[in-house]
């Protein structure tokens, strides 16, 4: 059976995994998802390998929050770099999903950016998952947004 890794943190105001997770079990019953819930964003590179090398997950996504100090965002800089040193390390996925905390004033907005990322996100990590690297072809160009209303393409 496929496995989904899902990593979140403590430290994230909205519990974006639980939406992520709903998406992932409407798309995909036959999928195994084993979640692992860190402390903070700096955390989340050694449980996203963890997951692939101890669980066998096929693929993981992240959910990381990043307040509005400079400090977090060299945090955010340093999980990033260690995501991408995962991916390269193992030959999987690892979808970032990260709200920054300054992307809106307003809690509800920040809510609605946080829940529509994570479900977005997971629609991609099942379609990768099944259908690979062809999976989301059909989605290049399109403008699509994750978080946000999508903005469409340039031109078609």
């Amino acid at each position: 059976m496929p496995k989904i890794g899902i990593v979140d943190t403590t430290f994230s105001r909205v519990d974006m995994a639980k939406h992520a997770i709903d998406t992932i079990r409407s798309l995909a019953s036959d999928v195994e998802i084993v979640r692992y819930t860190v402390p903070g964003i700096k955390d989340i590179p050694v449980a996203a390998k963890k997951l692939i090398d101890e669980e066998g997950c096929d693929i993981v996504v992240t959910f990381g929050w990043v307040g509005k100090e400079q400090v977090d965002k060299y945090s955010y800089l340093a999980m990033s770099i260690g995501l991408t040193m995962v991916q390269i390390l193992t030959n999987r996925h690892v979808i970032d999903v990260t709200v920054h905390e300054d992307e809106a004033e307003d809690e509800r907005k920040l809510y609605y950016i946080a829940v529509d990322r994570a479900r977005k996100h997971a629609r991609n990590a099942v379609e990768l998952l099944f259908k690979g690297g062809l999976a989301l072809r059909k989605y290049a160009g399109k403008g699509l947004r994750q978080g946000y209303r999508d903005v469409g393409p340039i031109r078609e």
